[in-house]
């Protein structure tokens, strides 16, 4: 049956765009109405959806966590680990992976602005891209595999990937774009607040609280080290290039990835 021209969809409605689009940006999950959205009205539905990041980047850690532990019953748990992080890069696109190997090897030498922002756009990987993707992914599988069970592990997949879209949300709020970089980052980057990061925590507030039950210690090493991230990065990105890109952003992401496994890996 063919629909009435103007027919307005649940989805169609501002709240609904502005989740799925968070989605879409963040991942590669199919969502109603996506193939046929109006990209004309980004902008707004981003400058409203940036609250959700933490929660979609929260699911995307439920569905990796349910790789691991239905993997873990018929596989060693180091293979079952490895095969959700794999399963994590599908989903999303590797959005946060590309941005690690691409801010590496921009700023793993040092190199005057106009180099580090010309590097930046090149979509070619180097060797500081990847010995430091590497890295970050063999430290995160390791964080993870020290915990003692995978049901531990897949709770700290889902603790963790809403902290990483929170860390991504204070540095966007934190730190203006590259006014010389145009792009689709470029136009999320301009929607941030503070506003929107702690609206964005309210939405995860019981994964956090849950976090903080789980062990307190932990939480707060968490807390202190990313707080800490936050203001080097800034004043990083600032000295660097004068402003934040995209690149950045996803390696700000991974980084509250990284920490937030590493604080909890004394958890037993």
């Amino acid at each position: 049956m063919t629909e009435a021209p103007g027919t307005q969809h649940w989805y169609d409605a501002p709240e609904p765009r502005a989740a799925l689009t968070a989605i879409q940006f963040l991942t590669r999950l199919p969502v109603q109405g996506g193939a046929t959205r109006d990209l004309s009205a980004f902008s707004k539905d981003i400058d409203r959806g940036l609250k959700y990041f933490p929660l979609v980047g929260a699911c995307v850690g439920v569905l990796s966590a349910t790789v691991l532990i239905a993997l873990s019953a018929v596989l060693p748990f180091s293979v079952a680990i490895i095969a959700a992080l794999a399963f994590e890069a599908l989903i999303t696109g590797a959005l946060h992976e590309d941005g690690v190997a691409d801010f590496c090897d921009a700023f793993g030498a040092e190199r005057d602005r106009a180099d580090t922002l010309r590097i930046l756009k090149d979509s070619r990987i180097g060797s500081y891209g990847v010995l430091g993707l590497g890295f970050m992914v063999a430290l995160r599988a390791a964080a993870l595999l020290s915990l003692a069970t995978p049901v531990l592990a897949g709770t700290i997949l889902v603790l963790s990937g809403a902290v990483g879209r929170l860390v991504a949300l204070a540095v966007m709020a934190s730190v203006k774009p590259v006014a010389t970089q145009d792009g689709l980052a470029k136009t999320v980057s301009n929607s941030a607040s503070w506003t929107a990061f702690w609206m964005g925590a309210a939405l995860v507030a019981p994964i956090l609280v849950y976090g903080v039950i789980l062990d307190a210690s932990s939480a707060g090493i968490t807390v202190v080290s990313l707080i800490v991230f936050v203001l080097w990065f800034r004043s990083f990105l600032v000295r660097r290039i004068g402003g934040v890109t995209g690149d950045c952003l996803g390696f700000a992401a991974y980084a509250g990835f990284l920490l937030t496994a590493v604080a909890f890996a004394k958890t037993v």
